[in-house]
């Protein structure tokens, strides 16, 4: 998928002004990835469709989830997290350890103006104690399904969803996963990466 057509599939879904917003926090991510390593350098020529979009088809994947917040594992330089701010009014929760990235990711929410919608938790998810549990989980590269379940279930109940773009291991994850969990696991094929698949789990608790 090309970069116009990455932004139009965007601006067709979510409108607009939404789709420029997001324009605004490309520039932020780009302008910062000068100082620290958010991304790949070589992938912010790509930056819509190996970024933005692979973040974006994450929401149409959450319309069964309850109400509560969404809580992205791991945030880095906000993806998918800050893409589901942007694009949504879903109350979200980014949780990030490392101090230069959660000044990015304060800084950015601050000139996104989302500051009545998002929240920076600046620790591991494992000491994360939130104050109600969430309706969904995402994380982008952080750990494999098995530690992710694990460093995750006490923020959730049996109705939270798991959104977890895996890339080529997902089948072999989720295989993985089963012989500690039961849930229901489900591998949806990711639009911006055909060979590449997002797990989505349903019901998720230990044998």
């Amino acid at each position: 998928m090309t970069e116009d057509e990455a932004r139009g599939w965007i601006a067709e879904r979510f409108g607009v002004s939404r789709e420029t917003k997001l324009a605004t926090y490309a520039e932020i991510l780009r302008a910062e990835s000068i100082n620290q390593n958010l991304v790949s350098a070589a992938s912010l020529a790509t930056i819509w469709s190996r970024h933005l979009l692979d973040s974006a088809q994450l929401l149409p994947l959450a319309e069964t989830a309850g109400k509560g917040s969404w809580v992205d594992v791991g945030s880095g330089a906000g993806l998918p997290g800050l893409v589901v701010a942007v694009l949504s009014d879903w109350p979200t929760v980014l949780v990030e350890p490392r101090g230069r990235r959660v000044q990015f990711l304060r800084d950015a929410i601050s000139i996104l103006g989302l500051e009545a919608q998002v929240i920076v938790q600046p620790t591991r998810i494992e000491t994360y104690k939130p104050s109600e549990l969430a309706s969904v989980i995402s994380a982008r590269a952080v750990a494999d399904l098995p530690g992710l379940l694990l460093s995750t279930v006490h923020c959730t109940n049996s109705s939270t969803v798991w959104l977890l773009p895996k890339g080529r291991t997902a089948h072999s994850e989720v295989e993985a996963a089963k012989t500690k969990w039961q849930g229901v696991f489900h591998v949806e094929p990711s639009i911006t990466q055909p060979e590449s698949g997002i797990v989505v789990a349903r019901g998720v608790r230990p044998k």
